[in-house]
C-alpha cells in the first residue's frame, strides 16, 4: 500500500510556488512597463546609443591627451574632428576610386549584359529577344500600376534617411560631449542617488561601460579579419577595387545582417562586370565561406572571450534579437545581454552571503615535563 501525501506539505509547497509565480508575474511587468517606457522615448534613445558606441572607440586617444595635460574641451574637440577627418576620408577612399572607373565599369556592365543576353539565348534557356521585351513589357506595366505604392516607399525611404542624419548629427555632438564630461558623469549620478543607489548603480554603470567598449573592440576585430580574408581573396583574383572593397567590408562589418549583405553584393557585382562570372562565383564562395567562419566561429569567439559570454550565449543573443526587432536588435542583442550579465554578477555578489573569517586555531598545547627525579611525576 503506497504512501499518502503529506497535506501540510503540499499546501506549503502550492503557497510558495504561488507566492513565485506571483513575484515573477510583478517582476515581468515591471520589465513590460519598461520596454514600453523605452519605446515612446527610443527617438532620444538611439542617438545616445549611437553616441556611445562612438565613444568607446573614440575614447582611448581622448583618455591619452587628458592624462597630458590637455583641457577636457579641447581634447574631445581635437579628438572629434579626428574621427571626422577619418569618416569623411574614409568615404572618399571608396567613392573616388569608384568613380575614377566608373565608365569602365558601366562599358563593362553592357557587355556583361549582352554576354548574359547571349547565353541565355542559347541551350537550355533558349529565350529570344522577343520574350525579353515581353518580360520588361510586363515589368513595365505592374511598375506603373503599382506607382502609388512605389511613391509611398519611396518617401518613408527619404524619411528614415533624413532620421538617420538627424540621428548621426545628434550622435556626434553627445560624443563631443561624452567625450568633455563623461568621466563626471558617475561621480555626479552618485551624489543624484540615496543610499546604496549612490554605490550600486554607478558600479554597474561603470562595469557597462566596460563591457560596452570591449563589444567594440571585438566587432572591430571580426571586421577587419572579414576585410582582411576578403581583400585577400580580390587581391589574388586580380580585382580592379580590391582594397575599397575590403575598406568597405570593414566599416560595414559595424551594421549586422544588411553591413555583410551589402559589401558582399558590391564585391560580387564588380567582380562580375571586371571579370567575369568564374571569378564572381569564386568571390561569392569566399564570402558565403567568410561569414560563416564570422558568424560560427570568430564573433562568438571574439566576443565571448572579451564580453565573458559563452559562444552560445552569443548566438542566441543574436538570433532572438534579430528575430524581434530586426537590424536593430542584432546590433544591440550582444551588448544588451553582456549588460544583463553585468547585472546579475552584481546581485550575485550582493547576495552572496559573505563567509565568516577564518579564525586563526588556538595553539597546541605546551609538552609536558617529563618526569625525573627532582620532578615527579602527576599522579595518573
Amino acid at each position: 500500500m503506497g504512501t499518502g501525501l503529506n497535506s501540510r506539505k503540499t499546501r506549503g509547497a502550492l503557497r510558495q510556488s504561488a507566492s513565485i509565480s506571483l513575484q515573477l508575474l510583478l517582476v515581468l511587468l515591471a520589465m513590460w512597463v519598461a520596454l514600453r517606457i523605452l519605446g515612446s522615448a527610443w527617438s532620444i534613445i538611439w542617438p545616445v546609443v549611437i553616441a556611445l558606441l562612438l565613444t568607446t572607440l573614440t575614447w582611448p586617444p581622448a583618455r591619452f591627451l587628458r592624462r597630458h595635460g590637455w583641457h577636457p574641451a579641447l581634447a574631445a574637440t581635437l579628438v572629434t574632428l579626428l574621427f571626422l577627418l577619418v569618416a569623411v576620408g574614409t568615404i572618399v577612399g571608396i567613392a573616388v576610386p569608384v568613380g575614377a572607373k566608373s565608365g569602365e565599369l558601366a562599358d563593362q556592365v553592357v557587355a556583361g549584359i549582352n554576354e548574359l543576353r547571349q547565353w541565355a539565348a542559347e541551350p537550355p534557356l533558349k529565350i529570344t529577344d522577343e520574350q525579353v521585351s515581353g518580360y520588361l513589357d510586363t515589368a513595365t506595366d505592374k511598375l506603373q500600376a503599382s506607382v502609388g505604392g512605389i511613391a509611398t516607399a519611396t518617401l518613408s525611404g527619404v524619411s528614415s534617411v533624413v532620421n538617420g542624419l538627424v540621428n548621426t548629427v545628434l550622435a556626434l555632438f553627445l560624443m563631443f560631449f561624452f567625450l568633455k564630461d563623461g568621466p563626471r558623469f558617475l561621480p555626479w549620478l552618485g551624489r543624484q542617488l540615496p543610499g546604496r543607489l549612490s554605490a550600486d548603480i554607478p558600479t554597474v554603470a561603470g562595469r557597462c561601460w566596460e563591457t560596452l567598449g570591449a563589444f567594440v573592440r571585438s566587432q572591430a576585430l571580426v571586421g577587419l579579419l572579414d576585410a582582411l580574408l576578403i581583400g585577400l581573396g580580390l587581391v589574388i583574383l586580380g580585382v580592379d577595387l580590391a582594397l575599397p572593397l575590403a575598406v568597405l567590408t570593414f566599416v560595414t562589418a559595424f551594421i549586422p545582417i544588411v553591413g555583410a549583405l551589402f559589401a558582399g553584393f558590391v564585391a560580387v557585382i564588380i567582380t562580375f562586370v571586371t571579370n567575369g562570372w568564374t571569378d564572381a562565383l569564386i568571390v561569392l564562395a569566399i564570402i558565403i565561406v567568410v561569414q560563416q567562419l564570422e558568424g560560427n566561429v570568430f564573433q562568438p569567439m571574439l566576443q565571448s572571450r572579451g564580453l565573458g559570454l559563452h559562444a552560445g550565449v552569443v548566438l542566441l543573443a543574436v538570433t532572438l534579437g534579430s528575430s524581434l526587432y530586426g537590424i536593430v536588435g542584432a546590433l544591440l542583442a550582444v551588448p544588451v545581454a553582456a549588460m544583463m550579465a553585468v547585472l546579475w554578477n552584481y546581485l550575485r555578489e550582493q547576495l552572496t552571503e559573505t563567509p565568516p573569517a577564518a579564525t586563526e586555531p588556538p595553539p597546541p598545547p605546551a609538552d609536558p615535563v617529563p618526569a625525573t627525579a627532582d620532578a615527579p611525576a602527576a599522579p595518573a
